[in-house]
């Protein structure tokens, strides 16, 4: 819901960096692989109990994942670099709630379930309608140009990151944020099920 606005609020800042990143031959794959394992040490940081720290990381790995299309659109945009793009969101996706059940498995463990059981739920219905949407060569500049078909809705990147990081600063909180997102997650999922129902009846 959130992701159009941001699109236009960091774009700018984001293609400055990159175009200096792309002189510098820096290329959009290594920065979607720094930023997973940027991501990853996130997680760890915050299974870890430090939550300031994790935050921080959080926060630089979606820089990166933002980095790397802005190089991409001045080096060339290839199929792998948007293969790569997306299989790493979902473990960066995966990876904080994981982190948060480590930090406090008996307060934290079945709300990061039920969270990453709505995130599998809503990456699975967002990958199938991306491929029914190439099959029937359908397009959309929703969110920019993207290797993928995009559908909105409520629960999208933005979203995500401003629940994980809301997270990290009331770590004692998890618990009823993540059923809380899990449930605009879900409802993301049944809604774009139905957009599906309607668009390839």
């Amino acid at each position: 819901m959130l992701d159009g606005w941001a699109r236009r609020k960091l774009d700018p800042m984001l293609d400055v960096v990159a175009g200096r990143l792309a002189d510098a031959g820096v290329s959009a794959n290594a920065i979607t692989v720094a930023a997973c394992l940027v991501g990853l040490a996130a997680a760890a940081a915050i299974a870890s109990g430090l939550f300031v720290s994790g935050l921080l990381l959080l926060l630089l790995s979606r820089l990166g994942d933002g980095l790397d299309g802005a190089v991409a659109k001045r080096r060339g945009k290839t199929d792998l670099g948007g293969y790569l793009d997306i299989v790493l969101d979902f473990v960066f996706y995966g990876a904080v709630p994981l982190g948060f059940a480590l930090a406090d498995p008996t307060a934290n463990a079945l709300a990061a379930s039920g969270l990453l059981f709505s995130f599998y739920i809503n990456g699975s219905s967002f990958l199938a309608y991306a491929v029914m949407a190439e099959k029937r060569k359908m397009t959309s500049e929703a969110r920019g140009p993207k290797s993928l078909f995009f559908t909105t809705g409520l629960a999208e990147a933005t979203e995500t990151i401003l629940v994980f990081a809301l997270c990290c600063l009331f770590p004692s909180w998890f618990a009823w944020i993540a059923w809380a997102f899990a449930a605009l997650t879900l409802y993301t999922a049944l809604s774009r099920i139905v957009l599906a129902a309607r668009t390839f009846d």
